[in-house]
């Protein structure tokens, strides 16, 4: 794992390659590029692991290329829950909810992300406004279709929630 410039990778980094993710759909070029210029890019290598459970939940990354797998710790036991594709964020819940993280990343092939931490989100909110609330909705929209795989699955292998 490690950081790069936006000249120095292979991949395709242009806002209008980018908004083609859930994430950044329907963002203004100019507020991407924000993004891309006042974030941190990580490149990893395939097997590679972004962050671990328990790590602190400051920050969460963009895949811009690539994917991630996610897999979820809870009493002592780890799953695969999901695979983080183009576009798409991982992290994200940790850092809204202020806790730390609840499993770890771990690159499924070489891929690229951009790292957006606490203070970056608060900064784009003052300085972007409007692609802000786009984006706060683009990352809603993410967690609300994972939220329903999740309760697909535990539908599927009959699993009930004592609430």
């Amino acid at each position: 794992m490690k950081t790069v410039l936006k000249q120095d990778t292979n991949y395709n980094l242009e806002p209008s390659k980018l908004k083609e993710g859930s994430v950044f759909g329907a963002l203004s070029e100019r507020s991407i590029t924000y993004l891309l210029n006042n974030g941190v890019l990580i490149e990893l290598d395939a097997g590679e692991q972004l962050f671990d459970y328990g790590d602190k939940g400051d920050r969460f990354y963009i895949v811009l290329e690539g994917r991630l797998d996610f897999y979820k710790t809870h009493n002592n036991q780890t799953s695969h829950t999901r695979t983080i594709n183009f576009g798409e964020a991982v992290g994200f819940v940790s850092m809204i909810a202020l806790h730390d993280k609840v499993g770890k990343a771990i690159a499924k092939e070489n891929s690229i992300v951009l790292e957006i931490t606490s203070q970056l989100f608060s900064d784009f909110h003052d300085d972007h406004a409007f692609d802000f609330g786009i984006l706060l909705m683009n990352l809603s929209r993410d967690m609300a279709r994972s939220l329903r795989v999740l309760g697909n699955a535990l539908v599927e292998n009959h699993i009930s929630i004592n609430t």
